[in-house]
C-alpha cells in the first residue's frame, strides 16, 4: 500500500512555507474546485426535524441517477467516512485484500476492527474505483471475495464506467458521495448502496436522523440535475486537458489520474512539491513513490497563478 501522503492538508502547507490562506491555491485535493451552486433553503430544512419525506426524495434522486437496480437498497449518510468507519463491523474480522494503491482510511478502518490484509483467499476486499492516485478502474471480474466495497467517489466523471449495477449482488457494497464530482465535501452527504440486509444493519449503527434537512435538500437537487452534470464533466475533461500540456512542457509525464486530478511522473516529487510550495501552490506527493506528483485541478480564477508557479 502506498505509504503517507506528502500534502497533509494546507495547514501543514502553511506551518511550513508560512503564507496566509487566501495565498494559497490547494491542488492536494481532488475536488470539484467549481461546486455545484447551493439552491436557496427553505426555513423548514434549517429548523425542523428532517422528515420521511425528504429522505425518501433525496433516496429516488439517488436511484434514478446513479441507475440504481431496483432490488437494492440505498442509505443516506452524514458523508462516506461514517460508513467506511462502520463497514468492516458488518461482518466477523477476517482478512481482507485493499488493493494498492489506495486511500489508507478503508485500511484504517478495517483494522480497527481487528481485520488483518492479505491478497490470498481474502473474506473481504475493497476496490477504489477509480483508483487513487493512479484512475486506475476495475471490472465486474474483480468482485470474487465473500464480502466487496466498491467505492466510486470519485466515479461520476465516467459514470458508464460504475459497477452499481452488481450493487443487488449479494456481499457488494457500493459507495457513492457529492463531496468531490459535485464539489461539495462540505455538506459531509454519502450514500452505500447494497443488498437490504446490509444497508438495513447500516442504518442500525448510525442511528436515526443521521443526515440533516439542508444536505438532504441539496443532495435532492443536485442529483436531479443532469444538465449541470453534463456540463461539468466537459469542464473538466478540458481542464485536466490543458492542466497535462502544463506539466508536460515542464518536463513531466503523465501517468494517469481522473478529470478531478492528475498523477505525473517527476524526476524528484518532492523537490517539485517545494518548488511549487514556494509559489504557494500546495500539491501531493508519495513517500512509497518518490517520481509520482498529484494535482487537482484549480477554479478558474487560480490558473494564472498556477500556470506561473509551474
Amino acid at each position: 500500500m502506498t505509504g503517507a501522503r506528502g500534502h497533509g492538508g494546507l495547514d501543514t502547507a502553511m506551518a511550513r512555507y508560512g503564507g496566509r490562506r487566501e495565498e494559497w491555491v490547494d491542488l492536494s485535493t481532488g475536488i470539484n474546485p467549481v461546486p455545484y451552486p447551493v439552491p436557496p433553503l427553505n426555513t423548514e430544512d434549517w429548523s425542523a426535524l428532517p422528515g420521511r419525506a425528504a429522505h425518501d426524495a433525496l433516496t429516488e434522486a439517488a436511484r434514478e441517477f446513479w441507475g440504481v437496480p431496483d432490488d437494492a437498497a440505498i442509505l443516506a449518510a452524514p458523508g462516506t467516512a461514517s460508513l467506511v468507519a462502520h463497514i468492516p463491523g458488518l461482518l466477523p474480522a477476517g482478512r481482507v485484500h485493499i488493493p494498492a494503491p489506495v486511500r489508507t482510511r478503508h485500511a484504517e478502518a478495517f483494522t480497527a476492527h481487528g481485520w488483518t490484509e492479505g491478497e490470498d483467499s481474502p473474506d473481504a476486499r475493497v476496490l477504489v474505483h477509480p483508483e487513487d492516485p493512479t484512475g486506475g478502474w476495475y471490472s465486474s471480474d474483480d468482485l470474487g471475495a465473500p464480502f466487496t466495497v466498491i467505492d466510486e467517489g470519485y466515479a461520476d466523471v465516467s459514470p458508464y464506467q460504475s459497477l452499481v449495477s452488481y450493487a443487488d449482488r449479494p456481499g457488494t457494497l457500493i459507495l457513492k458521495s457529492l463531496g468531490r464530482f459535485w464539489g461539495l465535501a462540505g455538506l459531509r452527504l454519502g450514500f452505500a448502496i447494497g443488498p437490504q440486509n446490509a444497508i438495513d444493519r447500516l442504518a442500525g449503527m448510525l442511528g436515526p436522523l443521521a443526515v440533516s434537512g439542508p444536505a438532504l435538500a441539496i443532495g435532492t437537487r443536485a442529483l436531479g440535475d443532469r444538465a449541470w452534470a453534463a456540463d461539468t464533466r466537459t469542464r473538466l475533461n478540458e481542464d485536466a486537458a490543458h492542466l497535462d500540456a502544463l506539466m508536460v512542457r515542464a518536463g513531466a509525464g503523465v501517468v494517469g489520474g481522473t478529470s478531478l486530478f492528475r498523477l505525473y511522473r517527476v524526476e524528484d516529487a518532492a523537490a517539485w512539491q517545494d518548488r511549487l510550495a514556494q509559489a504557494r501552490v500546495w500539491s501531493r506527493s508519495y513517500p512509497d513513490s518518490p517520481g509520482w506528483l498529484r494535482l487537482g485541478l484549480p477554479a478558474p480564477e487560480h490558473w494564472a497563478h498556477v500556470e506561473q508557479a509551474i
